[in-house]
């Protein structure tokens, strides 16, 4: 299965902004886009000097920051938008929905991983169950009213207790309930756009892919 092996910090410096890919380790001064706010790549610090940012580099800019902050390849995420815009209802607004509800963002937002590529790991380790039964697919849609837990024999892993520690004073989403002394959570309904949060423009994105 192909992945993105090259460092994750590159990826905020091209966007411009904190994706937080490397969980806690976002929220320090030794972030690389702290210290180096621009570009990677030896044309980086010119960029901002070019001329008008056109239509469709802001689009794209925009499917490659959502599309990387939730850790999906392009075929994944075009295959996203296209189940996105069969559904009724708004499409850009569908799109965020099926990316929130994958497992691998759910046990993120959960916080018993301190990123989404921490928690598709735990996935692929088979430490997580669905109504007690191990999923080990990242990608597998989570649907209301199902139990997400962490199987008992791994509650013990510095990763999940750690995370929990520092994540189980937050205010956690509203369409997700999570009990940290089992370790278990649930969908309780699929996200609405207000209760989604990250920073997106998801009608460029559909701009983007309706040419």
């Amino acid at each position: 299965m192909a992945r993105y092996t090259e460092a994750s910090c590159k990826l905020c410096r091209r966007e411009g902004i904190k994706l937080f890919l490397k969980g806690e380790r976002c929220y320090t001064d030794k972030c690389a886009i702290e210290r180096k706010n621009f570009a990677p790549g030896q044309h980086g610090r010119v960029a901002g000097r070019r001329r008008k940012t056109s239509d469709y580099s802001l689009q794209l800019r925009e499917k490659q920051k959502v599309k990387r902050i939730y850790g999906v390849l392009e075929k994944q995420f075009r295959n996203y938008y296209s189940k996105a815009s069969r559904r009724s209802g708004v499409t850009g607004e569908n799109l965020l929905q099926l990316l929130e509800t994958r497992l691998d963002n759910v046990v993120y937002r959960l916080g018993f991983a301190p990123s989404r590529k921490s928690a598709r790991q735990l996935v692929r380790h088979r430490h997580v169950h669905i109504n007690g039964q191990v999923v080990d697919v990242p990608s597998y849609q989570v649907v209301p009213g199902e139990e997400i837990a962490i199987k008992q024999p791994s509650h013990g892993m510095g990763l999940v207790l750690s995370t929990i520690e520092r994540r189980g004073k937050q205010e956690m989403v509203s369409w997700l309930n999570v009990d940290f002394k089992t370790q278990t959570g649930r969908l309780v309904e699929i996200p609405k756009r207000e209760s989604i949060p990250i920073t997106a423009q998801e009608q460029l994105i559909v701009e983007l892919y309706s040419k």
